[in-house]
Formats: structure tokens, C-alpha cells, sequence
């Protein structure tokens, strides 16, 4: 069984990098799935109330914001297939 060598303080170990990306891509993913459904969905709710068009343009906030948080996942996961074929 091989010992890992000891690391002092403040050098990371090979093995906490991949960490640190993967909770760096679930952060980043999920503002991209909450602010625009959220915020459309809250500005919908708004809009009906200013119009009085209730449920309607909250509906089509919802709509739009999950298409909007679609767009940019899918955005983001081009992103890293080409950041995977540029390091091949």
C-alpha cells in the first residue's frame, strides 16, 4: 500500500481539484436554472398584478424562464464538452 507524501500548508492535494470543479459547475448551474425562472416567474406575477391578467403572464414568466434556464445549461454544458476536446 503506497503512502501519499505529506502536504504542508497551503499546497492542495491532486485529489481536492476535481472537487473544487465539480462544486464550481453545480454552483454555476444552478443560478442558471434559478434566476430566470424565478425571476420570471416573479416578474409574470407582477405584470399581473399591474394588468390584471391573472394567472396569464405569470404562466408565460414561468414558460420563459424555464426556456431561458434550458438555453444557458445547455450554454454551459457545450462549454465544458469544448473545454475537453481543446485539452485532448
Amino acid at each position: 500500500m503506497e503512502s501519499k507524501p505529506p502536504v504542508s500548508d497551503g499546497q492542495k492535494t491532486p485529489d481536492s481539484e476535481p472537487v473544487g470543479i465539480i462544486l464550481a459547475t453545480i454552483g454555476d448551474t444552478t443560478w442558471r436554472m434559478f434566476v430566470p425562472s424565478v425571476g420570471f416567474t416573479l416578474l409574470g406575477v407582477w405584470l399581473d398584478g399591474q394588468f390584471d391578467t391573472k394567472p396569464w403572464l405569470m404562466v408565460s414568466g414561468i414558460l420563459i424562464g424555464v426556456l431561458g434556464s434550458f438555453l444557458l445549461v445547455k450554454k454551459q454544458i457545450s462549454g465544458i464538452k469544448n473545454k475537453r476536446r481543446s485539452k485532448v
